[in-house]
Parts: C-alpha cells; sequence; structure tokens
C-alpha cells in the first residue's frame, strides 16, 4: 500500500487547525445547535439520546467547535475512539488516499493488502509472542460477538462467562453480557441464554487482594456454570462504562491460568483500554496478562468504523471458511486510516503522551481531593482516569454513591466548555478519557472549571 507521509510528517509534531482552547460565546446550547435539535427531533428515533446536545462542526487535536463557535475541551473523544486526536493529519491523508483507490470490494470475495498490513499489526502489538490470527469487523459489539462464537466453535462448549459490572455492548448476545441492564437492555428482551455474570475484582469497594478475587471468581464459575461447560471469559481489562475499574494485581493473571489449565478461552476486550489509551498498546500489558483472544475497536481507526478480534492461531483458525466476515468488515479505508493510527502512536510516542496525561491529571485531581470530600476514589491508568463521588461527610467511610454530584458536574463542566462523561453502574464515577493530544495546557484549564463545580456544590 502507498505510503502518504511527507519526510517531514515521520518526525514532526502535529499542527493544529483548531485553536487548543476553550471558548464558549453563546449560551449552551447555541441557536444553532436549539434549531437543529428541533429538526432531529422530527426524524431521529428518541432511543437515540445525546449526553450534550450541541452539534458539532469541526473538530481537531482535544477540541470541538458547535455549529454556534464555541469550542469545548474534549474529554470523550467519542468515547475513546479519537484516541490519537480529532481529524488527525495522518489519519486523514491515509483515508483520503485510499477513498481514491478502492473504497469497497469485501474481502471475502476480492481481498486487498489493507486488511492484511492491519492483522499483521495487531499480531505484533497485542500481548504474548506466539502465532495470532485476525479478522476484522465493524464495531465493538461485532468484534465480543465473534470473539464467543470463535471460542465456541473452538473449545465445542457452550457457555459464555463475563464479570460484574461489565459493558460490552447493545445487540442481542452483548446485553445478555453486560451488567447494568437500563439503558441498554431495558425492554428489549428475550435475550441471549448461556451468558453467566461472575464477581470482579473493584478494589475500591470490595477490598479483597488480586488472589483472593480471583478466588471468588472462580469458585463462581466452577459452582455455577463448571469449567467443562464453560467456552469463554470475557474481561475487560480496565471496565470502562463500569467505572473504570482496574482489577487488583494478579487478579487476571490468575484466571488467564485457571482458564489455560481447564481449557475455558480467555478473552480480553480492549474495545475502550487497547490501542495506547494506558500507556501501553494494550491494557493488559501493565497486569502481566497475555489473553487468548483480543477484541479491539473504538481507537484502532481514528475514527471510522472498524473492530477486530485476534487471537492464538489454533483457536481463531477453528472456524471454518466463510464462517467469518461480514459486507464492510476491514473496509479499505477504514484499514488505511488504521495503519496510519498504528504510525501516528509510534512516530508521536503516544504511549508516553498517555504517561504524561495521568501524571497531570492525577496530580490536578489529587489536590481537589483534599479540598472536596465527594472525591472517594481516583483511578485508572494513562488517558482513563475516572473519581468515584461519594456523598459528602461520612461518604469516604460509608462509600454511598453520589450520582446527583456527577450529574450537576457534567452539566456544569458543559456549560463551561468541558465535555465530561458519567459512568458506573451507579452512577456516580466522572471519567476522564481525552485523547492523546490533549495538552497539560487543556488538563489543567479543564481542572479549573472542575474546580469551580465541585466549589459550587455547596
Amino acid at each position: 500500500m502507498t505510503d502518504i507521509r511527507t519526510p517531514a510528517e515521520t518526525s514532526a509534531a502535529p499542527v493544529y487547525t483548531v485553536p487548543q482552547e476553550r471558548r464558549i460565546v453563546t449560551a449552551i446550547p447555541g441557536p444553532k445547535s436549539q434549531a437543529l435539535h428541533a429538526r432531529r427531533a422530527a426524524v431521529v428515533s428518541a432511543g437515540v439520546s445525546s449526553a450534550l446536545p450541541v452539534y458539532i462542526e469541526r473538530a481537531n487535536g482535544a477540541v470541538l467547535v458547535d455549529v454556534d463557535g464555541n469550542q469545548f475541551i474534549d474529554f470523550g473523544a467519542g468515547i475513546g475512539v479519537t484516541t490519537v486526536g480529532h481529524t488527525e493529519e495522518r489519519v486523514v491523508r491515509a483515508a483520503a488516499a485510499q477513498l481514491q483507490d478502492v473504497i469497497h470490494t469485501l474481502f471475502t470475495i476480492t481481498p486487498y493488502e489493507e486488511y492484511v498490513r492491519v492483522a499483521e499489526l495487531l499480531a505484533e502489538h497485542t500481548p504474548g509472542a506466539h502465532a495470532k490470527r485476525t479478522v476484522l469487523v465493524n464495531s465493538g459489539a461485532e468484534a465480543v460477538e465473534n470473539g464467543v462464537k470463535i471460542a465456541r466453535k473452538h473449545t465445542g462448549r457452550r457457555a459464555v462467562a463475563v464479570i460484574d459490572h461489565a459493558y460490552h455492548g447493545r445487540t442481542n448476545l452483548t446485553m445478555a453480557m453486560n451488567y447494568k441492564a437500563h439503558p441498554y437492555a431495558t425492554g428489549f428482551g428475550p435475550f441471549a441464554g448461556d451468558v453467566y455474570h461472575a464477581p470482579n475484582s473493584y478494589p475500591y469497594r470490595d477490598g479483597l487482594s488480586g488472589a483472593d478475587a480471583a478466588a471468588r471468581t472462580i469458585a463462581y464459575l466452577e459452582k455455577v456454570v463448571g469449567a467443562s461447560d464453560l467456552a469463554c471469559l470475557v474481561v475487560e481489562p480496565v471496565q470502562g462504562e463500569g467505572g473504570f475499574i482496574v482489577p487488583a494485581e494478579g487478579y487476571l493473571p490468575t484466571l488467564q491460568t485457571w482458564c489455560t489449565e481447564h481449557g475455558v478461552v480467555m478473552i480480553a476486550d480492549e474495545i475502550q483500554s487497547g490501542m495506547a489509551r494506558t500507556g501501553a498498546w494494550f491494557a493488559s500489558e501493565h497486569f502481566g496478562w497475555v489473553p487468548d483472544l483480543v477484541l479491539s475497536a473504538k481507537g484502532i481507526a481514528g475514527g471510522l468504523p472498524l473492530a477486530g478480534v485476534t487471537g492464538r492461531a489454533e483457536i481463531m483458525d477453528a472456524a471454518h471458511a466463510g464462517g467469518l466476515g461480514g459486507t464492510f468488515g476491514g473496509n479499505p479505508v477504514a484499514c488505511a486510516a488504521a495503519v496510519a493510527v498504528f504510525e501516528s502512536i509510534e512516530q508521536h510516542d503516544l504511549l508516553g503522551e498517555a504517561a504524561r496525561i495521568e501524571a497531570t491529571l492525577r496530580a490536578g485531581l489529587e489536590k481537589l481531593s483534599h479540598r472536596y470530600d465527594v472525591i472517594g476514589d481516583i483511578r485508572g491508568i494513562g488517558a482513563m482516569i475516572a473519581i468515584e463521588l461519594v456523598q459528602p461527610g461520612t461518604g469516604r467511610t460509608t462509600k454511598v454513591p453520589n450520582p446527583e454530584a456527577v450529574n450537576a458536574l457534567v452539566a456544569f463542566a458543559a456549560q463551561h466548555g468541558v465535555l465530561l462523561l458519567n459512568a458506573g453502574t451507579y452512577g456516580n464515577v466522572l471519567r476522564f478519557l481525552p485523547s492523546l493530544a490533549v495538552s497539560d495546557a487543556l488538563i489543567e484549564d479543564a481542572l479549573s472549571v472542575l474546580d469551580d463545580g465541585l466549589a459550587a456544590l455547596g
């Protein structure tokens, strides 16, 4: 495939076409956004909600610009999709070049190099030195579905296990795999069967060591499911929608050892935590965990729809010819963008940038926690950091969730030009999920808005 980079681009720092600053010039939402929202209400399903009804016209780096000219510091990154930054130059150039060559042929009819190259890069960068194979699909939920069916084919077993506080998607199978029903599954049943929910490791709330938490998970799997019937165990190394829960040390490798001993395929759902977000190519690396299968999506193609299942060759090759694939899976334009994402991560040392972001965010949040006892916990890795909010007063002792404070802070931040997202089973987690292009200056500015919002809570 063609290298679309100029010599200067191989090492040059990013150039931004939108000033990387917060700027509010109208009410939020502004008049143009309000007009668009009225049009939307007439034609878009009410089931498709928006966290903030401002309509985005441009985006670059870590800043969103709405139709009214307001600029927002983006701490959502499309829920972890624009990891390398909005409209990252390398990604845009790669996609534009590919659009002029081939837009679609369907890889299962007439293949092309871009798909192969993405599979090579995933084999190189996912944990473990074993032989690997990949199938490319469209979305995170589709990657989960394919990972499960590959595991079932390989093992000849039926049952699927997940852990508490997990989120895996909105398809029929993944709705059954999610821990929290509302809003993802309410009224949409019946759901897929043979899905079991085991206890997880949640250090802030259970206080268990990794070994003890793993023993609890394994006891559930052995007693309720039975290892001989279990095809796979699907785990997010850092739980996303569950509230950026980081498991205790040793939890994940212990589960992998048990899975390997019992012929169970252990799958890492790295859809939100992968692709450099945590300062490693995949978050599993932080825990010394080498999964059997790794699921990629979100940040892999810089904003274009692409996802993948990468895993041990003997597991992936269990699927018969024609058993995997799909019309748009591994689209050449999305694949070209993904190759550019891998290049950008390497050439701009985005693993190091994730570590920088964590250091700046943690330091600022620690300062705020000394002043506001509503902050019960600070956790996460790299550019995947969260605070869990509790009731003021005795909240740090009782750990009573405080979703009202999260909702108030999200609303306050939006009015002042910072896009923040809530999370957590109890709705009491505020998550920071910026692109790796976010500067320390933008982080400090966003933290100043958060400080004002916390003060306004009273």
